[in-house]
């Protein structure tokens, strides 16, 4: 199974870069997370911010395979345990799904991404830096993948 995390936002801080890393160097390569970036529309005083987040939007829309589960990342998602993601990883993978998961810019999601999502998932009622879901989203995978293999990880 291979997950991609396409995310709004390039030129992440050094340790954002290196948390993402260091989570996706533990999986194995048939549960391989990918990240791809999607170029921030530049925002200024006058920015019309939902034409911004339309062409992130479309840039996002663009990268989304057919045949790919997609999970928007949202924070009126459903919330999910640990426990509960991995059941759902473990379901994806036994029907050989491909998983896309989506996060928005720090104006949010595309409701056109939500839309398209199959489903969508909250971390939390925090709004949280979308930089920062990169990691929590990356250890969380790691995590469920723990689960799935009985591994130590998760206790």
């Amino acid at each position: 199974m291979r997950i991609r995390l396409i995310a709004v936002g390039s030129k992440m801080p050094k340790w954002i870069q290196e948390g993402f890393s260091d989570y996706t160097k533990r999986l194995p390569k048939d549960f391989a997370l990918e990240l791809v970036e999607i170029p921030m529309s530049s925002r200024g005083k006058n920015t019309d911010i939902a034409k911004a987040i339309r062409k992130e939007g479309d840039a996002m829309l663009d990268a989304i395979s057919s045949s790919e589960k997609v999970i928007a990342m949202e924070v009126l998602g459903k919330e999910w345990s640990t426990e509960q993601l991995a059941e759902q990883a473990e379901s994806w993978r036994m029907d050989g799904s491909n998983l896309c998961l989506l996060v928005g810019g720090p104006d949010g999601l595309d409701p056109r991404c939500s839309a398209r999502a199959d489903k969508c998932w909250s971390l939390s009622k925090l709004t949280l830096p979308h930089p920062i879901v990169r990691v929590i989203l990356a250890e969380q995978v790691y995590r469920a993948w723990t689960l799935m293999n009985n591994h130590p990880y998760h206790r």
